[in-house]
């Protein structure tokens, strides 16, 4: 509709409402490198974060009005309120954001902020009551019936009229937005009309939403004088801002993605600009297509059904064409076969799309943006907006100059990469990452501008920044972690240096235990990563010294709750020092250990401190019975009881499906409970054994059957449950595969 209305006006001159901030890269629409969904980004360029988003799309009538213009050598202007005219935005109000205008254009809100959108008085769309009055239910399927879908032959200027008429007595009837911006917004655009007036232009087309449009008109801009509109703009603070041209998403177009005034169905809205003809057809192809994909059942003869079953329906309906609506219904009734889940892929990635813009290189951006974009293509690291897996051996130089990029990236809090737990690895140089671009990305870049023009001199800026104001021991620790990671060896030596001077004073012993695991990481992954560790390791061992020399003192008077966590800190220290294999942190560990094994403290760490002890070979079965035996017994109190067989027996069941003895101690106490003691104790004890996998379990039940009052002594006196008959079954199969065994 508006290109037909261009080529019949033939303007001069059309305006648009967008941001004047954007003038001077207007032109770069026309370029052929851009791609749309993009959008202009208007932001401060002292204070980036302060930043609007004005979102195009290929079929946004904005978009084809600007390129229109620029491809028939007419000029074109932006007429809205500049951003450089707007209040600023609290600090508080930065995180959430309303983006510009939708593609539909239906009430001409460009670039509203966070605080206008959610302001007390709820804001009626005119759509929807012109939707319900038409017998919709909302706006935007009226608007795709009357407007979207059409493919008749009406004019263009008469349907803007109407469109126009309609919005007039939207206004009167449902009377003004609460909107503190909007007077100045709609005064500055009146002016603008009224300077390419003066400027001798005749035919002016202006292109907006259609709720302004009433007030925008020639009769309009005579009715209201050009003194009250100066009086609003009046007084209104100028500052400084900048724009450029950014990728932008269709998910981020969606309603559902938080953008007040998106559309629903992006992906079905281009498919609609795109495609003339055969709308129905080409449309359940792509469903097929992405339903092969996913490893779904897609048959033509099932396509072909649906594009039938979509036209037949539309043609009950009356309309011209079969819309989103009865080709959702087809899908889900034919390709489907009435379930559900394959719609929501189908919604997802097809109906709101999740296309990535692209934009020339031409357009400005900061030394640090044009930084990464160079190490994204000489790394050959695709920028999408889809959810990519990334597998990285860092023993290959390409993989390992990627991991550095991502863990910089994360030091400067650009999230393009997401790093995945790695419990599933045996391996200590893999990294699995998860890649997503997200447009609001290039806000945060030109933010982290300010600290470097490089990716590696800005992590590095960064880091010192941090570490200079760092007072938390575990913060500071974490960020070695990935400083080492990221490989900056001028930000490790200060960090270093900090985290000595910070645990050289710090009195917590629990805080100096969960500082541990992340130097001990460094430590041990330092060689695989090609990064001096050298630097850590006096600092591992001062932190190993002082834990073992405070471990007693601070685990004891302990209640519940600081008990539980003091055992989380045992465990990570001990897996830690484990990995490292070093016997001089080892050897004063265990011992300090088995100090804490042997005290009068809370059950739940004592029995935690056995099972330690026991898994590492640093006590023998015997021993850890007897302590069992010890801790079990009947003068004991039976809630400190339950306390130290769940520090002792969480985390695996293994050790009792192949310890007997073990498990017919604890079945031998259960037993031995009185009904009132049992109830008690039973949440604890069950607690510990709903940890365990279910095959554990079940093994462990199988084992208790065999435990009665005249089997769990021969239970307890064997040391396993081996079979030698049994074992020698196997054997002529393993010389077989191995050959002769000596």
């Amino acid at each position: 509709m508006v290109l037909r209305a261009l080529k019949k006006v033939k303007p001069d001159v059309v305006l648009i409402e967008g941001p004047p901030d954007a003038a001077e890269v207007l032109a770069l629409a026309s370029h052929n490198d851009m791609k749309p969904p993009v959008a202009l980004l208007v932001y401060e360029p002292d204070s980036p974060s302060n930043a609007v988003y004005y979102p195009f799309a290929k079929f946004s009538p904005e978009w084809q009005a600007i390129r229109w213009a620029l491809e028939s050598e007419v000029e074109a202007r932006f007429i809205d309120l500049p951003q450089s005219l707007r209040p600023r935005r609290e600090k508080e109000d930065k995180a959430v954001e309303k983006e510009p205008e939708s593609p539909v254009a239906e009430d001409g809100d460009y670039g509203e902020s966070a605080v206008e959108a959610e302001s007390d008085a709820p804001r009626r769309d005119p759509l929807d009551a012109l939707a319900i009055a038409a017998g919709f239910s909302d706006g935007e399927a009226w608007w795709g019936r009357l407007i979207e879908e059409g493919r008749g032959e009406e004019d263009p200027v008469g349907v803007f009229d109407a469109i126009r008429g309609a919005m007039e007595s939207a206004r009167q009837e449902l009377g003004e937005r609460h909107d503190p911006q909007e007077p100045a917004r709609e005064a500055h655009m009146r002016k603008s009309i009224r300077v390419a007036m003066k400027e001798g232009f005749e035919r002016i087309v202006v292109v907006c939403g259609a709720w302004h449009a009433p007030v925008l008109t020639a009769e309009a801009i005579k009715a209201i004088p050009a003194k009250s509109d100066d009086e609003v703009l009046k007084g209104l603070a100028k500052r400084k801002t900048a724009a450029t041209w950014i990728p932008w998403t269709y998910d981020r177009l969606a309603l559902d993605s938080g953008y007040g005034a998106g559309v629903s169905s992006p992906g079905w809205y281009e498919h609609l600009w795109v495609h003339h003809e055969q709308l129905s057809e080409k449309w359940l192809t792509k469903v097929a297509r992405l339903m092969r994909a996913e490893d779904l059942d897609a048959s033509p003869a099932s396509v072909i059904e649906s594009v039938r079953l979509a036209d037949s329906l539309a043609a009950l309906r009356g309309r011209a064409i079969a819309g989103l609506e009865e080709l959702g219904e087809a899908t889900l009734s034919i390709l489907c076969h009435g379930n559900p889940m394959p719609m929501r892929v189908i919604e997802r990635k097809l109906i709101v799309g999740q296309k990535l813009g692209e934009v020339p290189e031409e357009a400005p951006n900061v030394p640090l943006q044009r930084d990464l974009a160079a190490l994204q293509k000489s790394l050959r690291m695709k920028v999408s907006a889809d959810e990519m897996e990334l597998d990285l051996d860092q023993r290959k130089e390409m993989d390992l100059a990627r991991s550095r990029l991502l863990h910089r990236l994360m030091i400067l809090n650009i999230d393009w990469g997401v790093l995945r737990d790695q419990r599933s690895k045996t391996s200590t140089f893999h990294e699995i990452w998860k890649l997503q671009w997200k447009p609001e990305l290039a806000v945060v870049v030109m933010e982290a501008a300010r600290w470097g023009n490089t990716v590696e001199s800005a992590a590095a800026a960064c880091v010192a920044d941090r570490v200079k104001n760092a007072t938390d021991l575990v913060t500071l620790t974490a960020m070695l972690d990935h400083v080492m990671l990221a490989d900056l060896p001028s930000a490790v030596e200060r960090l270093v240096a900090r985290i000595q001077e910070v645990s050289a004073v710090s009195a917590d012993v629990g805080r100096l235990m969960e500082a541990v695991p992340p130097l001990a990481r460094v430590l041990r992954y330092g060689n695989v990563r090609k990064t001096d560790a050298a630097l850590v390791e006096p600092v591992v061992a001062g932190l190993v010294a002082r834990v073992c020399a405070g471990l007693l003192p601070a685990c004891a008077s302990l209640d519940d709750e600081a008990a539980a966590e003091m055992r989380d800190r045992l465990d990570g220290v001990e897996a830690s020092l484990g990995t490292l294999e070093r016997g001089d942190f080892l050897e004063p560990w265990r011992e300090a250990v088995r100090k804490l094994a042997d005290a009068s403290i809370h059950g739940l760490l004592a029995g935690r401190a056995t099972r330690i002890l026991l898994d590492s070979g640093a006590a023998t079965r015997d021993v850890a019975g007897t302590r069992m035996s010890l801790a079990l017994s009947a003068g004991n109190d039976p809630g400190a009881a339950a306390a130290w067989l769940e520090g002792f027996l969480s985390g695996s069941g293994l050790l009792l499906v192949h310890d007997p003895r073990l498990l017919s101690m604890i079945d031998e106490w259960v037993c031995g409970l009185s009904r009132e003691l049992f109830e008690r104790v039973c949440p604890i004890v069950r607690r510990t054994f709903s940890e365990y996998a279910k095959a554990d379990r079940r093994m462990i039940g199988e084992k208790l059957k065999g435990l009665g009052a005249a089997g769990a002594g021969r239970v307890a006196e064997a040391d396993d449950d081996y079979e030698p008959g049994r074992g020698e079954l196997v054997m002529p199969v393993l010389r077989l595969i191995l050959g002769d065994l000596p």
